[in-house]
Formats: structure tokens, sequence, C-alpha cells
């Protein structure tokens, strides 16, 4: 038998050990890894030199944007960011323009994505004003239900906790997750518009007004909906030691709820925020070392799920307005997540294994990605190669993201993503995409 592809001299991430082999790609999956002797003849052979080969990265925290945001970022730009930052499969946020919230609106979006992916794409929605059109929605293949707590995005009401508890029955009976940004929308509105009032403008107003409280907040009363419901939760970049806290303890008590952190919160503080201004304004916002020295202690003991990167491009004219209030909230991560966390791997912050399970394994089981997350036979053949030891600057200038900018720029990395597969196809080589508009999938998720 001819395969399509082998990759021979590799070193690869297998059941949680470095082993040199090499991997023969038949119809996009892994259809053999073994020593040279013993592979099959194939079609066309990529010798790796002895480079490392990591499962691609599944990012379930993404904002391609696209439709009425195009100007911040297209399906094309943010995949070819992704492709860039070894990510093989993304997950979209749902509040685009027009928002992601109904059979419709998601089927518009699909299509608009599957002329332009790079890598795989699936889909959050949010919550539509109606109950009844879940099942639809569902039906056309959402990957999770996002719900966004810190102001009024979908079309349910997030102030009536009467019709969050029908709403998560719902979509635990059809058994899909709901994920949430939770910041309590009530307390962020009193605390903004008393700043407001004073005229305070500055970072300091901003972390203020998102106060601790405000995220821990909402994560008790999500909780508390969750066991009411039996709803399946994934809380969205935890921020605080206290929010964190309470998914733990939920856990310990059995409780269906997951977490992630992004490479921000666990790499930049508030002090950062302070120093750089606008630029650096997120949300949830950056935070205090105490609170990052939990973050770190989760991934460590294992109470944090996953790692996302919460890339949210603007143009750099919204990232600069004179009011932090006026600012748009965000930064581009695709590019960045997996130099960033190789590099916390060489300075021993974070094990290889953990860092794997944080960004492909936990993932794909999370969101019942079967089919990926690591690296065996019969899985597909999306995958990451990198020069580990490659020491580089970065250069937000050059980024494949419409997002010329990021808090990391200038920042010596160690690890680099140098070729990405995808579906066996290799979509880029050493920075240069080389796939063609259209080559990633649209993933609907199996509800099963």
């Amino acid at each position: 038998m001819i395969v399509d592809s082998l990759l021979s001299n590799a070193k690869a991430y297998l059941n949680r050990e470095i082993v040199d082999c090499n991997l023969a790609i038949e119809n996009g999956k892994i259809f053999k890894i073994g020593k040279e002797a013993h592979m099959p003849q194939a079609d066309e052979t990529t010798n790796l030199r002895n480079l490392l080969v990591l499962p691609g990265l599944i990012d379930a925290h993404v904002h391609l944007r696209d439709e009425g945001k195009a100007y911040k970022e297209d399906f094309y730009t943010g995949t070819a960011a992704a492709a860039a930052g070894g990510v093989t499969t993304v997950l979209d946020m749902p509040n685009n323009a027009p928002v992601t919230m109904s059979a419709e609106t998601l089927r518009n979006r699909m299509k608009i994505a599957e002329k332009k992916a790079l890598v795989d794409i699936g889909f959050y929605s949010e919550f539509p004003a109606s109950t009844d059109e879940i099942a639809s929605i569902v039906a056309e293949g959402a990957m999770a239900f996002k719900l966004f707590m810190a102001c009024q995005i979908g079309g349910l009401n997030i102030d009536d906790d009467s019709a969050l508890e029908n709403a998560f029955s719902k979509v635990s009976e059809l058994n899909v997750p709901v994920v949430v940004h939770a910041e309590d929308r009530a307390l962020l509105a009193t605390a903004e518009e008393k700043l407001k009032k004073r005229r305070h403008h500055d970072a300091a107003a901003f972390l203020e007004a998102h106060s601790e409280n405000v995220e821990l907040k909402a994560i008790e009363r999500l909780l508390k909906l969750g066991a009411k419901t039996k709803a399946r939760l994934h809380i969205c970049h935890v921020t605080t030691s206290t929010g964190l806290a309470a998914v733990a303890e939920a856990k310990k008590a059995g409780r269906a709820v997951t977490c992630e952190v992004t490479p921000n919160h666990l790499l930049l503080s508030s002090e950062d925020f302070k120093r750089y201004g606008s630029l650096f304004a997120i949300m949830p916002p950056l935070r205090s070392s105490n609170h990052i020295e939990a973050l770190w202690r989760g991934v460590t003991d294992g109470w944090v799920d996953i790692i996302g990167s919460d890339h949210a491009p603007h143009t750099l004219k919204e990232k600069t307005a004179s009011s932090i209030w006026e600012v748009k909230v965000g930064v581009p991560g695709l590019e960045t997540t997996l130099p960033l966390m190789l590099t916390m791997v060489h300075k021993n912050r974070l094990g290889l294994a953990t860092m794997v399970d944080l960004l492909s394994e936990k993932p794909a089981r999370l969101f019942n990605l079967t089919d990926r997350g690591r690296i065996d036979k019969g899985k597909r053949a999306d995958l990451v190669v990198l020069d580990f030891n490659r020491k580089f600057k970065v250069d937000a200038a050059k980024f494949h993201s419409k997002a010329k900018y990021s808090p990391y720029n200038g920042w010596e990395l160690q690890g680099k993503p140098v070729k990405t597969f995808v579906n066996g196809l290799l979509t880029m080589d050493e920075g240069e995409i080389l796939a063609k508009a259209g080559s990633g999938e649209i993933l609907r998720r199996n509800h099963a």
C-alpha cells in the first residue's frame, strides 16, 4: 500500500512520552506510527529532522469576527493566525454582528466560514429569546451555548433566574454544555456608573469596577443554577482565587463544571495594565499577583481544565480611546499561546504533559471532539511541529491576524511552531500559509 504522506524522523508526543518514530498519513488520518523499516511507502515524505511533534491545539475560546466585524478579523485571517500558532481547531464565540443566536444566523455563519477557513471551526450560539428555538440551533450543529453575564448580548434575560433555569434545563436535556463569561451585570453596572460620575476613566477605575466580587457572585449564581438543572457548565477565563476556589469546591461535590484560564491571566498582571493602559484592557481584567499564583496552583493541581487564548482582535484605534470605558476589550492570542506556554515549560513552570492536556487533550474531551486531541492511530492528522529550543522575539507587525498588536510584543520566547498539519495537509510552514482558503472543515457537534 502507498499512503498519502509520511513524516519521518519525528519525536512525537505519544501517551505522555516523546517517542522517536515515523507517522504515516492516509485520508487525513494517522494510518500508522512506527519505525522506518516498518512504514509503508508514501506519495510524499517530509523529514522532520528530529523536531518535536504534538497534537494540534484545540482553542475553545476564539473570536473570529467576520460578517459585520470583518474589519477587525475574518475567517481567513483568523484561521491563518491559528495555523501559524499551531492551532488546528478553533471554537468561535457568538458575539458577532449579527449575534449568532438562531439556526439561521448559525447556518449563515457556517456558509461564510467554509469558503475561508484554513483550520477546523466549531461554533457557539448565544441563547435565543425563546427556549423553543434551542433544539433547532442544536440540530444545526452548535458546539455549545454561550452566556455572557456582564451585559445583555443574546436573547435570554441574564437578570432573570427563572429564565436562565428554564434555558439550562433545556440544554441539559439535549446534552449540550453552557459556556459562560462569569461577571455579574448588576454589580458591574452599578460600579461603572459611580466611577463615571466621579470622572474616573483610567485603568484603576476599570479594575475597581471589575472587582473580584463581580466574578465570584456570577460564578456562585451559576453553580446554584447548574446544581438545580444538571446543566454542564464551563466557566471561561477564570481570573480570581475565590472564583477558582468556588469551581474547585463544586468539582469536589461532583458537579458537572469545568473551567478555563487564559495565558493573559497567567502571565500579565494588573500592574502591567496600569503601566501600559488601554492596550492591555481585557474582560475580566488582569489581576494582582496573588490571583495569578492561585491560577498557577489551579493548573498544577488539576482544577483548571483547559487553556484558551480568548483571541479577541480589534483595530488599534479601538484600543486607544482616551477613556477606558470607550476602549474595546481584548487582545489577539492565537499566534502567541503555544510559544508562551512552551516558554513556561522551559522555565519549569509547566510540565509538557500538563501543557498538552490543557491545550489539546482536555478540550477534545470537553467538547466531544473524539477524533482529535491526541496523536494515535485512527485520529485526525492534526499536528504541530515544534522547534522546541528556538528562541525568537514576538513581532506583532508580522501577525497573520488583522490585529497587529500584542501585550507580548518584543518578548523573547523559546519554542516555535514551524509546521502545522490540518487533516494531514501541510497548512503552515515556517510562518508561511500554504493551504488554500476553505481547506479547513466546519464542525457540527456530536451530541450523543
